[in-house]
């Protein structure tokens, strides 16, 4: 039997891309007092967007502080990148931040792609894209193990050894759910459909679904309910009910942010006016909306979202 239909949820993407952290920790605890549904950052080492000298906040320990100014929203990277650290690490730091929380860790996870941060910080970036998703395969199907309670006693695998490894203690959740965020057709898909409890990506309707499609191969491949897997949809969003003025200020975040591209899939404008033009890619079953949120972390569309929650709910 497949699960029941998902609740629609709205989440924010806070830029870690600051030299302040009271402005991320205010901006946090702001989107929990309104009632988001999750909250998350990115791990990277340089800015990504921008100038990569631009001040930067470490993920993990961003979230370790958010634990302690939230309540109720669920917190994760997005994603982690598993060149950073070894499985074991990982799952330690997942759960230690579920002990934290309450109860509200996901584990993002994520193959890397900048090569700029790997090479600052002596980083191995893997010999190629496809050594590094074997490598996040191997470290996705190691963490659910262990997260599920499971003693490995030995694991001589290609890119990792374990010898009578154990997480404890367990998570606070019964099963921490495991996030993958990527779209690579051939592999990062077929470690969603075997391991994933939740799926991120971003694009076009016909884009998205086309990626869902593959996905949902994967899963028949694997003898997987696909459904059993949540999709969250990464979207850029300012709330005005003057489209105009919303525009700007998305320009205005932007130009602090070292940068100035526009892209057809921003979304300006009132909370109907957007729920509009998300409504598609919900009915597509891309139920978890996360809007990128870069400072100053407009004050208005955050405490504004749960409107589009709302009206993306009847």
């Amino acid at each position: 039997m497949s699960p029941a239909p998902r609740p629609v949820r709205i989440g924010v993407l806070l830029w870690p891309q600051t030299p302040s952290w009271p402005e991320i920790r205010d901006a946090a605890a702001r989107a929990d007092r309104a009632g988001l549904d999750s909250i998350w950052t990115w791990d990277h080492l340089n800015a990504i967007v921008g100038p990569w000298e631009q001040p930067i906040l470490e993920g993990w320990t961003t979230l370790a502080g958010w634990s302690q100014v939230t309540t109720r929203a669920t917190l994760g990277l997005m994603v982690g990148a598993n060149t950073f650290r070894n499985p074991g690490l990982t799952v330690k730091m997942a759960t230690t931040l579920d002990h934290l929380s309450g109860g509200r860790a996901v584990l993002g996870l994520g193959g890397a792609w900048f090569e700029r941060e790997h090479e600052a910080f002596g980083i191995d970036f893997r010999s190629g894209f496809g050594e590094r998703l074997d490598a996040l395969d191997e470290a996705v199907m190691l963490s659910r193990r262990l997260l599920d309670g499971e003693r490995i006693e030995r694991h001589d695998g290609r890119f990792y050894q374990m010898a009578d490894a154990l997480c404890e203690p367990r998570p606070v959740q019964a099963r921490l759910p495991i996030l993958i965020g990527g779209s690579g057709p051939k592999k990062t898909l077929r470690t969603t459909a075997l391991y994933a409890d939740a799926w991120n990506t971003s694009g076009t309707l016909d884009e998205v679904v086309a990626k869902d499609g593959v996905l949902r191969q994967h899963c028949a491949d694997a003898g997987r309910d696909p459904d059993e897997i949540e999709r969250l949809l990464t979207v850029d969003a300012i709330l005005r009910d003057d489209p105009a003025e919303a525009t700007r200020v998305l320009a205005e975040h932007r130009a602090a942010n070292g940068y100035s591209e526009t892209d057809e899939g921003d979304l300006c404008g009132s909370p109907a006016a957007v729920a509009e033009r998300l409504r598609p890619f919900v009915d597509a079953g891309f139920t978890h909306i996360l809007v990128d949120t870069r400072r100053p972390y407009d004050a208005e569309t955050i405490e504004r979202l749960p409107e589009v929650r709302a009206l993306l709910a009847r």
